[in-house]
């Protein structure tokens, strides 16, 4: 762990930890601030609020199952170093957009400022992890994935708490994002050359046949194929909750934004803790076998949240729990438990596979793997968030769907395990 901390010393990792810190943070804080409006300002009914919230997860999402492949191939094929300052110029326009929504109170430019973080989002994503192999020893590879994950999500977690704060104040919100994009700016200048260390092909700009030619490249690899499946079926379960908690803090146990900012906080918190727990446990060493266990015991945790929710006695229409007294109510202590037990298992099972993608194959063929991967990940975190809308159409609760979430837990622990007979 001590050798982990050292590599925020150092050059070849610092400016990336750093740019990607700030960019999870800044995405973070304006989708929180926007949904939370959203949900409580604009709309007073769930079914159209759990709708809103997973036509934006889904906008954010498209990006990633149109472009992943092309992201993957320039990575791969281009400098990284060059990739990633393009990518947070074209923050600095994304938020200008951004902020203009949040002053006019344009759901539309909100919602296409979304979108347009999903596509700066699927160009970043693929180099933040193929770029680790490069810079980093073989036995650092593992510690560095997560510390990044770590630190994603303490920046979410920075960031949906200043967002339940800030969600009311349009102005300080918009200087807030314009401002962290241009620090990213800045932070992603200092990050070290890292060239391509392959052959060059040319580029394939047709996007629906590289895309299926990248995942049929990756997918017949049997480690790969389930190594992708097990992180898919989590990304579906993260997209689920996240849809589900704004509505499910407003309607179910009847509390503000500032307890429904509370909740994601949680949530990314305890991501954060088990992504370093699981380094821990292991080492230096990628390996899948805590997995199973891990999502078990967050199915179980999803359970026990779901027998909290049931028996919760909610205020009078109209009526909100505050963050202090919804913090004073007996039943907190069970809410907050079983969403922390839920984030920590997740953390503990996601990261090691994601360690596995970049180590298991050549360092120049890392950023096309993790291309796959976002594509099939996207794929499963839009069926995720259609399910809720069909969910909710037909009128199944927020209450209700958190046993979707379990059931799909059981899944993941199945290719989890296959995954660890195949490879451990």
């Amino acid at each position: 762990m001590h050798a982990s901390i050292r590599l925020l010393a150092r050059r070849r990792f610092l400016p990336l930890f750093v740019t990607q810190f700030l960019g999870a943070f800044n995405d973070n804080l304006f989708k929180t601030a926007m949904v939370l409006f959203v949900t409580y300002e604009v709309y007073s009914e769930p079914k159209v609020e759990a709708s809103f919230n997973a036509l934006a997860t889904g906008l954010f999402i498209l990006p990633f199952f149109l472009l992943s492949a092309l992201s993957g191939q320039l990575a791969d094929t281009r400098d990284k170093a060059k990739i990633i300052r393009l990518v947070k110029t074209a923050e600095i326009c994304i938020m200008l957009v951004g902020a203009a929504g949040l002053l006019l109170s344009s759901i539309p430019l909100m919602l296409l400022a979304v979108l347009a973080m999903g596509v700066h989002s699927t160009f970043f994503g693929p180099i933040k992890y193929a770029i680790l192999p490069q810079h980093l020893d073989g036995d650092e590879v593992l510690g560095g994935t997560g510390l990044v994950e770590a630190g994603t999500y303490i920046a979410i977690l920075a960031g949906t708490i200043l967002a339940g704060f800030m969600s009311r104040d349009a102005l300080s919100v918009a200087i807030t994002v314009l401002g962290l994009a241009c620090l990213g700016w800045l932070a992603g200048r200092q990050v070290p050359p890292a060239p391509p260390l392959g052959d060059t092909p040319p580029l394939d700009f047709h996007v629906i046949r590289s895309s299926i030619r990248l995942v049929s490249a990756t997918m017949h690899i049997p480690r790969l194929f389930l190594a992708i499946l097990a992180i898919s079926f989590f990304w579906c379960i993260g997209s689920v909750l996240v849809v589900i908690f704004p509505p499910l803090v407003k309607n179910v146990f009847t509390a503000d934004e500032r307890v429904a900012s509370l909740f994601l906080a949680i949530f990314s918190i305890g991501v954060a803790i088990g992504s370093v727990l699981i380094n821990r446990l292991l080492g230096a060493h990628v390996s899948a076998r805590y997995a199973p266990a891990a999502v078990i015991a967050m199915g179980i945790a999803v359970l026990f949240m779901f027998h909290v929710a049931s028996g919760w006695q909610a205020l009078p229409e109209g009526q909100l729990y505050g963050l202090a007294e919804f913090a004073r109510h007996p039943g907190s202590v069970e809410v907050f438990a079983a969403l922390f037990a839920v984030a920590v298992s997740g953390g503990m099972f996601v990261v090691p596979l994601y360690a596995f993608l970049t180590t298991t194959v050549p360092k120049d063929q890392t950023a096309r793997t993790v291309a796959a991967n976002n594509i099939v990940n996207s794929g499963a975190m839009v069926f995720g968030s259609l399910a809720i809308m069909g969910l909710t159409s037909l009128g199944v609760t927020v209450v209700q769907t958190l046993l979707l979430v379990a059931a799909m837990c059981l899944v993941s622990a199945w290719l989890a395990w296959k995954l660890h007979l195949a490879c451990d």
